[in-house]
C-alpha cells in the first residue's frame, strides 16, 4: 500500500475517531469567544507567534486553504482568529463558506478570493491607517471540506525595529500583545521558527520559554526546510527530534508555498502534494516524515488532537474561572445599584433608602455587628488587638519595674532616708516613684487613642465609598461630618486621657484591695529574687509599690480603652448618623443624586459582562451535560 493511501486511510481513521468529540469541544470554545467572554475568561486557545518572515503566514494559509496577507513588515496587526470547520462534501463537491467579523459587524464571504483584502480592511478599521497594532479581534471562520476541525489565534510577527511609519516602540508593542496570550496557562503557544536559523536566536521561542519555561504548553514548527545549508541537515533532524532546546510537546516539520510558488501560482491544494514529495525524497526529512513529524497534514491532527485535549483538560479550571467572575460581577454591580429615578418623588424615597442603609452600616459598626462585604475584619476586631496591645504596654512596665525597682528603692533610701528604723516605708518616697512611673504610660494611652482613631477614620470612608462612591455630591457631603465629628471627639477622648493620668497622680486604692493585693506580692518570691541579702528598706518599699503597680495596671486596662470606645466608636458614629439624617430634609436630593458619568458607564458594563457570563454558563452546562 502506497505512503499517500495510508495517509488518506489514517486521516480519514482520526476524523471519524474524533467526529462525536472534536467539534463538540472546539465549538465549545469557539461558541464562549463568539459570546464576547474572552474579555472575562481566559479561554483554551491555540496562539501562532514568529518572528517577522517566519513562514508564519504560510502555514496557516496551508491549513487554511485560503491565501491570507503577505508581504514584508508587519502583515497581521490585530490578533486574527482562525476557526476552521471541516464539512462533508455535497455530491463529491468542494463546500466552501466564508465569514468575517470584527467590532460587532458580520461580514459573509462567498469566495476565498476576497479574504486577504478583507482581512486587510479590517486591520485598517481597527488599528488605523499607519502600521501600528490593535488588541481588538477579527474573527475568520472558513467553512470547508479541505480544512481540519482547528482554531488557532494569529498574533503580528515580532518586529525587532521600526521601519517606515511603524511607532518608535512597535516591537514593545507587538511583546506585550503576545505576552497578554501566551502567558495564560490555557494557552498552547504555537512557534513558527525558520529551519535555516539557529532555534536558540529567535525571539519568538525565547518568549515562550519566559513564560513557559519546561515547555510544557509549546510546540515548535520548523518551516522552509528547503532553505537549509548542506551540511546542516542534521542539526535540523534534532532539533525536531528533540535534541536540541527540549519542548515537552516536541516540534514538527513544514514546507509551505515558496515566494516562487506563490508567482507561479501553485495552488494549495499542489502545494501540499509537493511538500509530501519533498519530505518523501529527502534523505534526511524522509524519517521524520515516517514517524509523523512532518507535513501540513500531519501538523493539522496534530494541532486538532491537542487543542481537544487542551479543551478538555483546562474545562474545570475555566468552570471555576466563571463561577467566580459571575459572582464578583454581581457583588460589583449590586454595589453599584439600579441607578438614580427619574420621577422627583422616587428620587427623594432612593436618597432615603441610600442614607438609612449607609445608618444601618454605621449602627452595625457600633454594635459590632457589621457586614463585612466593605472590609475584611469588623472594625472592633482591629480595635480589640490595639485594647490588647495596651494591656501587653502595662504588663510589660510591671515587669521591667519589679526588675528595676531594687536599684531605684535603694537609691531613694540612700539619699532620702530620715529617722525611721529599717522597714519603715516613707510615704512621700514612695509617691515620688508611684507618679514618675505613671507619667511614663501616658504617651503610650495617646498613642492608643490615635491608632484606633485612625482605624475607625479609615473604615468609616470605606464604607461611605461603598455606599456612595457613584454619587461625588453625595460623598463628598458626607465627608464634612465625617472629618468633623471625628476630630471633636478625638479631642474629647484625648481630654478625658489627660485628666485620668492626672487622677492618676493622686495615689489612691480602697484599703481592702490594696491590702490583699499587698499581701499576694508578699507571699511571691519572685518579687527581687533570689539575693542573699536586700535590706528591709528595699523589700519593704518594692513590695508596696509592685502592689500598687498592679493595681493601677488593671484600672488603666479598662479605664483608657472605655474612653477611647465610648467618644471614637460610641458618640462619633452616633453623632454621623444624626448628620445623615438631618442631611435629607435639608438639601435637594437631585443635586446630591448626581451619578457621575463613569459610573453610569461602569454599570453598563458590567450589565453586558453579566448578560456575558451567564449566556457562557448556559453553554458550558449545556455542553458538560451533553458529554
Amino acid at each position: 500500500m502506497s505512503t499517500s493511501s495510508s495517509s488518506k486511510r489514517k486521516s480519514s481513521g482520526l476524523n471519524q475517531h474524533y467526529e462525536e468529540k472534536v467539534r463538540p469541544c472546539i465549538d465549545l470554545v469557539d461558541s464562549l469567544r463568539s459570546l464576547g467572554v474572552e474579555k472575562d475568561l481566559n479561554l483554551p486557545a491555540i496562539a501562532v507567534i514568529g518572528d517577522q518572515s517566519s513562514g508564519k503566514s504560510s502555514v496557516l494559509e496551508a491549513l487554511s486553504g485560503v491565501a491570507l496577507p503577505r508581504g514584508t513588515g508587519i502583515v497581521t496587526r490585530c490578533p486574527l482568529v482562525l476557526k476552521l470547520k471541516k464539512i462533508s462534501k455535497d455530491n463529491n463537491c468542494h463546500q466552501w463558506h466564508g465569514l468575517m467579523s470584527y467590532k460587532k459587524q458580520t461580514k459573509e464571504l462567498k469566495d476565498p478570493a476576497e479574504i486577504e483584502n478583507a482581512v486587510l480592511k479590517a486591520q485598517t478599521v481597527l488599528a488605523g491607517t499607519g502600521e501600528g497594532i490593535s488588541h481588538e479581534m477579527i474573527t475568520l471562520e472558513i467553512q470547508s471540506s479541505d480544512v481540519p476541525d482547528l482554531t488557532l489565534i494569529d498574533l503580528p510577527g515580532i518586529a525587532r525595529v521600526a521601519t517606515g511609519n511603524q511607532p518608535k516602540d512597535i516591537e514593545k508593542q507587538i511583546k506585550d500583545l503576545i505576552e497578554k496570550y501566551i502567558k495564560r496557562q490555557e494557552t498552547i503557544s504555537l512557534v513558527v521558527v525558520p529551519a535555516n536559523i539557529d532555534i536558540a536566536t529567535t525571539e519568538a521561542l525565547q518568549m515562550a520559554s519566559k513564560v513557559d519555561s519546561t515547555g510544557q504548553r509549546t510546540l515548535g514548527i520548523l518551516t522552509k526546510p528547503d532553505l537549509v545549508d548542506k551540511g546542516m541537515e542534521e542539526t535540523v533532524v534534532r532539533t525536531v527530534n528533540n535534541q536540541v532546546i527540549q519542548l515537552k510537546k516536541g516540534y514538527m516539520i513544514v514546507k509551505c508555498r515558496g515566494q516562487q510558488d506563490i508567482n507561479e501560482k501553485l495552488d494549495l491544494v499542489k502545494a501540499l502534494e509537493k511538500e509530501r514529495n519533498f519530505f518523501n525524497e529527502h534523505a534526511h526529512f524522509r524519517s521524520l516524515l515516517e514517524e509523523g513529524k512532518a507535513t501540513i497534514p500531519l501538523l493539522a491532527e496534530r494541532l486538532t488532537k491537542e487543542l481537544v485535549e487542551h479543551i478538555t483538560k483546562t474545562l474545570p479550571q475555566l468552570q471555576k474561572q466563571l463561577e467566580m467572575k459571575l459572582e464578583k460581577t454581581t457583588e460589583d454591580l449590586r454595589a453599584l445599584g439600579a441607578g438614580v429615578p427619574t420621577d422627583e418623588h422616587e428620587k427623594t424615597n432612593f436618597l432615603i433608602t441610600k442614607i438609612r442603609q449607609f445608618i444601618d452600616a454605621l449602627e452595625g459598626i457600633k454594635k459590632a455587628e457589621e457586614d463585612l462585604r466593605s472590609s475584611d475584619m469588623r472594625i472592633f476586631s482591629k480595635v480589640r488587638k490595639e485594647f490588647d496591645r495596651w494591656k501587653l504596654v502595662l504588663d510589660a512596665k510591671i515587669i521591667k519595674t519589679e526588675e528595676t525597682l531594687r536599684d531605684e528603692v535603694e537609691e531613694y533610701v540612700r539619699t532620702r532616708r530620715g529617722r525611721e528604723l529599717p522597714g519603715f516605708v516613707n510615704y512621700r518616697t514612695f509617691e515620688n516613684i508611684v507618679k514618675k512611673h505613671i507619667e511614663e504610660l501616658e504617651e503610650p494611652a495617646l498613642k492608643l487613642l490615635k491608632d484606633v482613631t485612625d482605624i475607625v477614620h479609615s473604615c468609616v470612608n470605606c464604607i461611605v465609598s461603598f455606599h456612595f462612591k457613584a454619587f461625588s455630591h453625595l460623598l463628598r457631603a458626607t465627608k464634612d461630618p465625617i472629618e468633623d465629628f471625628l476630630d471633636e471627639q478625638f479631642q474629647k477622648a484625648e481630654e478625658k486621657i489627660h485628666s485620668q493620668f492626672k487622677m492618676e497622680r493622686i495615689v489612691y486604692s480602697q484599703d481592702h484591695l490594696y491590702s490583699n493585693k499587698l499581701d499576694t506580692v508578699k507571699q511571691s518570691q519572685t518579687v527581687l529574687g533570689q539575693r542573699s541579702f536586700v535590706s528591709a528598706d528595699v523589700r519593704e518599699m518594692a513590695q508596696h509599690l509592685t502592689a500598687y503597680f498592679m493595681i493601677t495596671s488593671d484600672r488603666l486596662a479598662n479605664q483608657v480603652p472605655l474612653i477611647v470606645q465610648y467618644h471614637i466608636l460610641d458618640q462619633y458614629i452616633s453623632q454621623l448618623q444624626n448628620a445623615m439624617l438631618a442631611m435629607i430634609g435639608r438639601n435637594n436630593p437631585g443635586m446630591l443624586l448626581q451619578e457621575d458619568s463613569d459610573v453610569a458607564r461602569k454599570r453598563r458594563e458590567l450589565k453586558e459582562r453579566l448578560e456575558r457570563l451567564k449566556s457562557a454558563g448556559k453553554v458550558l452546562s449545556k455542553f458538560v451535560h451533553s458529554v
